[in-house]
């Protein structure tokens, strides 16, 4: 059929002929044949195909391999300490959110000296670019607050098969801040331990030396020496078990107590302890406990010598208000509290902050004369950080100080 419709103008062409044969009086036997010749031939006989010229080929470029940064920035994306990318320029191409928010935002394809001003670590980058080998250096960042890194600088390639090798360098930064400060702690420590000590032991051997020269048949002389070379050994002896209960409270810092301990009787129990010096010193030690138990998690041994520290505090360095209120807080659905106040001198403003490190005094004089070892508020900071507890200190000057253990 697809033949009839695309033959049909010959066809119809070889009808007309054939009538017109017939009409002419040919014979119709001859004119049939012929018209069937016609047809035939024209249903069936091929057309010629002509070869199409082939076409140009077609050049195609071969693709650039992909870059391999989008997979290194969503590796590095997902540490925790500052990294940037840098390319072979020294332009930022990424930066993960730990160096955005230890640094600020660095507009991408920026130099890297558009934050980072340290002339060490440009050098060390520059050094790095060129040699193609990691360096390290230690840097301070004085702003906002002051921080200590290791910085350090390492390439990376990435060789294609049939392509140009890939070279980045990435820069990253170990915060050792706290390690510097634990260091600086110890060896202040050290020191200060060693001040501690160094004066009752120079007097101890002045005294010995005297008794067996110049006062050796004086009496009288011998037994007043006897007496402070007895004080004097007495605030060494409390000066190293200081020491020991700080050793042992760092020892296990981590270990949270899980004994229930019911601080009415513990703080009746403190105030009857402290009584003799109360009266020594013209101090009234007020309890204001609220009815029924109040309990917390804790070491029972612990927390009396936390608050027996700050009670005794309170007496000696309160003692010209006379008075000094413990306050034992237990509100519905409000953390216990325990507040020693006294009507005392007040601490300035500057100091209290740095009341609780080591061998740190308001007053030198005053606190040795109160034969105070500098520790006692460092040893309460301890106790309550395994407790998980806080220590509020709030002062005014000619008002008092108001020390507050929150459980």
């Amino acid at each position: 059929m697809a033949r009839i419709r695309r033959e049909r103008p010959v066809l119809l062409a070889a009808i007309l002929s054939a009538l017109a044969a017939l009409a002419a009086g040919m014979n119709k036997w001859v004119v049939l044949g012929l018209l069937l010749v016609m047809i035939l031939t024209a249903l069936f006989n091929e057309a010629p195909i002509i070869a199409a010229e082939p076409a140009p080929p077609v050049e195609i470029e071969p693709e650039a391999p992909p870059s391999r940064l989008p997979e290194v920035s969503a590796t590095l994306a997902g540490l925790d300490i500052p990294v940037m990318v840098l390319s072979d320029d020294a332009s930022v191409l990424f930066q993960n959110r730990a160096a955005e928010k230890a640094f600020g935002e660095v507009a991408l394809g920026a130099h890297i000296s558009a934050r980072m001003r340290s002339p060490g670590v440009l050098d060390m980058v520059r050094e790095t670019i060129a040699t193609n080998a990691p360096n390290q250096i230690e840097h301070s960042e004085r702003l906002p607050s002051e921080r200590v890194y290791i910085v350090r600088s390492a390439p990376i390639e990435f060789a294609a098969d049939d392509g140009p090798r890939e070279r980045y360098f990435i820069l990253s930064f170990r915060d050792i801040s706290e390690v510097r400060r634990i260091d600086r702690m110890r060896s202040d420590f050290v020191a200060n331990a060693s001040h501690e000590l160094r004066t009752p032991l120079a007097s101890l051997r002045g005294f010995i030396e005297t008794i067996q020269g110049p006062a050796k048949n004086d009496l009288k002389a011998q037994a007043r020496f006897l007496n402070i070379m007895f004080d004097q050994t007495t605030r060494m002896s409390r000066l190293v078990d200081d020491l020991l209960s700080l050793s042992r409270l760092e020892l296990k810092s981590h270990i949270a107590p899980d004994e229930k301990v019911d601080l009415v009787p513990l703080l009746g129990h403190v105030r009857d302890a402290l009584l003799p010096l109360a009266r020594d010193v013209g101090v009234d030690i007020n309890l204001h406990l609220p009815d029924g138990k109040v309990e917390v998690l804790g070491d029972r041994d612990e927390l009396v010598q936390v608050f027996e520290n700050l009670m005794e505090n309170a007496c000696k360095y309160g003692q010209e208000g006379e008075i000094v209120d413990v306050w034992l807080k237990n509100g519905t659905g409000q953390p216990v509290e325990v507040s020693i106040v006294d009507k005392g001198p007040g601490i300035p403003a500057e100091h209290v902050p740095r009341l609780t490190e080591r061998f740190y005094r308001v007053s030198i004089e005053d606190s040795r004369s109160k034969k105070g070892t500098g520790l006692g508020l460092a040893i309460v900071k301890h106790i309550l950080t395994r407790h998980r507890a806080r220590l509020i200190v709030k002062s005014e000057v000619g008002k008092g100080t108001d020390f507050t253990v929150r459980f």
